[in-house]
């Protein structure tokens, strides 16, 4: 009964070897790991189950032991089926379900997450189950000289070509980052309302004026924006890098453009003007523009005076261009102020009539002259 027992089990084994087929999965539990192979347990067999190492990874390895461990469970294909083993292939089986699973992030334009384990010329090597490769112009959104120091490294990437056929994968993380970046530009953008003073960080200089990163998003004060004093350039008043505090004047979440002010932050010329100038004091200052009514004259950067076309001069004028010309320096005297409207009244003309009143000093020698010396020399003409 015995023999019988022992025969019948060793014809059931030999029929499971023989239903063992190319390309089948099995799972198989690591029971030795020399240098290039791994014997693997299969339930069901006798017969060991060898992997050679080649076909342990899609990577390039030395020794099999920094690919498996003894003990570990793994999802195998067979791959050739001997008289007294086994052959499998872990390689082929994490390909295949690594191909599954990338076609339907493909599909679903999801991100892919991995660890880059190799860099090589032209770019970076990761293990998704198959090798996929990152070219280096899609590393990153920056220009990286050393590609090494992503190595280690796990990241997300998107999926830019797939062909299982050609046993190609081409990823970017370059576009993760972009789409990223994009989204938080959009949530950023929702969030900004006009009216608000935030801190920012200068990114770009241009003649016209400055970008600046309010986080994620890039707004433009106009050089017009940047100071209550002229601005010939941006570069006068800030750097790439500062950190700036600027108001919102205007946010256009369709067109991804935000106008900001730093000049609005700042503390008016107007502000306690009277600190700076006194009514009857005298400054000077450069005239800004001619109208047919006077002239405006900029006393302080930010603070122009009319001095109105009856206060330019003692004499008749039909024009202030006949006198004046924008650019020319001029003195002033401060008649009055008015912060809240922002009004200054200044005069010139009171300073000719002081000039005229000053009293011309005669020569010594000119002095004592008596009104008969000039009488006589009157007579003496008409004499003549």
């Amino acid at each position: 009964m015995t023999e019988v027992n022992e025969n019948t089990k060793q014809e059931l084994n030999d029929v499971v070897v023989q239903n063992f087929t190319v390309g089948e999965f099995v799972t198989g539990t690591v029971t030795k790991v020399e240098e290039k192979q791994v014997i693997v347990q299969i339930p069901n067999s006798k017969m060991d189950g060898i992997i050679p190492i080649s076909e342990l990874s899609p990577l390039h390895i030395e020794k099999a032991e920094d690919a498996v461990t003894v003990g570990q469970q793994l999802q195998l294909m067979v791959i050739k089926v001997e008289d007294d083993a086994i052959i499998l292939s872990k390689r082929r089986a994490d390909a295949e379900k690594a191909w599954e699973d990338l076609a339907k992030k493909y599909k679903n334009n999801e991100y892919i997450v991995a660890e880059i384990v190799d860099s090589v010329k032209g770019g970076l090597v990761v293990n998704v189950g198959v090798r996929g490769f990152v070219p280096a112009s899609l590393a990153d959104d920056r220009f990286v000289e050393d590609l090494n120091e992503f190595k280690g490294k796990t990241l997300p990437f998107k999926i830019v070509e797939l062909d299982k056929e050609k046993n190609r994968l081409i990823l970017s993380h370059k576009d993760v980052k972009l789409e990223q970046k994009e989204q938080k530009k959009k949530e950023r953008l929702s969030q900004l309302k006009a009216g608000e003073i935030i801190s920012g960080t200068v990114q770009r200089i241009t003649d016209f004026g400055v970008f600046v990163d309010i986080g994620g998003v890039d707004g433009l004060v106009h050089i017009s924006q940047l100071s209550f004093e002229h601005v010939a350039h941006p570069s006068e008043v800030v750097n790439v890098g500062d950190e700036v505090k600027v108001k919102i004047l205007s946010v256009d979440p369709e067109r991804e453009r935000v106008s900001l002010s730093i000049k609005e932050t700042l503390p008016g010329p107007w502000d306690n003007l009277s600190e700076k100038l006194a009514i009857d004091s005298v400054v000077e200052g450069t005239v800004k523009r001619l109208v047919s009514f006077g002239a405006f004259v900029e006393v302080l950067p930010g603070v122009e005076g009319l001095v109105h076309i009856s206060q330019i001069s003692n004499k008749h004028i039909g024009t202030p261009h006949e006198v004046l010309e924008v650019g020319q320096k001029v003195k002033v005297k401060v008649l009055s102020i008015d912060e809240e409207e922002q009004r200054l009244s200044l005069s010139m003309k009171e300073l000719e009539e002081k000039a005229e009143e000053v009293p011309v000093e005669l020569p010594e020698e000119n002095r004592g002259f008596q009104l008969g010396d000039m009488i006589g020399d009157q007579l003496k003409k008409l004499n003549l």
